[in-house]
């Protein structure tokens, strides 16, 4: 049996999370911005540090885990 979880949580946040597509933090011209489709050297390191923190959550401590047979 294979465990899915990780990898579809993983793929799912990161679609979710890129920095531009639903927000931006920090932003080009304010602190957050919606939906601007660009992106900056800050705005990928803070999204990269909640992705990680999301993703541990889920998988460390709340063991979300799918499995196909």
């Amino acid at each position: 049996m294979a465990d899915w979880g990780p990898v579809l949580i993983g793929v799912v946040l990161f679609v979710l999370l890129q920095p531009g597509l639903l927000f931006q933090l920090p932003g080009n011209g304010k602190q957050v911005e919606f939906g601007s489709m660009k992106t900056n050297g800050k705005a990928i390191a803070v999204h990269t540090l909640i992705f990680f923190t999301i993703y541990s959550i889920l998988i460390l401590a709340v063991h979300v885990h799918i499995y196909t047979g």
